[in-house]
């Protein structure tokens, strides 16, 4: 495995590293992104692909009273989370559970917001991954989305040959990916090669 691999499934003392470096890397990204999302103090937040558990930290501060779950399929990323948000998790605030999108393991319905950074490159059927997104959020809750690669520059290619498993998604491939699981309002905002997508789960009337 190339110490690239790792940003797909971080393993052993190079997958450490990594996600080390991506939480420190993945930061003015996620920064920008979190503008886009409203949150609720007392909201309950699902950061899918959480890596090393830094986006989890800014979630439970930018919502004090409220609950933040993360899932990951890399153990050394779980265990990364866990250390780095130890306290909220003591306090009852935080779970870290290692775990695939494709399957979350969490009731229907129960999430005000759904984010996903630097992580849906990976998820390995989009459209399967979006709709359990859809189960978990509860009505008119919202999924954000947030990538460094808007996959509108051809150098975004040299990343995904340097890492199996990638795929960079324009924002009209998220959008309609989105749509077709049920999603609406989907709103795209762009920053140099960022690439930020929001997308609403229809309320009860809807």
């Amino acid at each position: 495995m190339s110490f690239f691999e790792n940003t797909r499934k971080p393993v052993g003392l190079g997958g450490k590293l990594m996600v080390a470096m991506m939480n420190l890397g993945h930061s003015p990204v996620a920064r920008w992104g979190l503008q886009f999302l409203e949150l609720a103090p007392d909201a309950k937040v699902l950061d899918c692909g959480c890596g090393g558990g830094a986006n989890i930290k800014k979630l439970l501060k930018k919502c004090p009273q409220g609950i933040v779950k993360g899932i990951d399929y890399s153990p050394v990323s779980v265990e990364k989370a866990r250390r780095l948000n130890r306290a909220a998790i003591q306090e009852g605030r935080c779970v870290v559970w290692q775990g695939s999108v494709e399957k979350i393991i969490f009731a229907k319905d129960w999430f005000d917001a759904v984010t996903a950074f630097e992580t849906v490159y990976f998820w390995p059927d989009l459209p399967q991954c979006f709709q359990e997104v859809y189960r978990v959020l509860k009505p008119g809750g919202t999924l954000l989305i947030c990538n460094e690669s808007s996959g509108d520059s051809g150098k975004d290619e040299k990343w995904t040959e340097l890492i199996g498993g990638m795929t960079i998604y324009k924002d009209i491939e998220l959008k309609a990916y989105l749509e077709q699981a049920g999603f609406y309002e989907v709103q795209i905002h762009k920053k140099k090669s960022w690439l930020c997508v929001t997308a609403q789960k229809r309320g009860d009337q809807a």
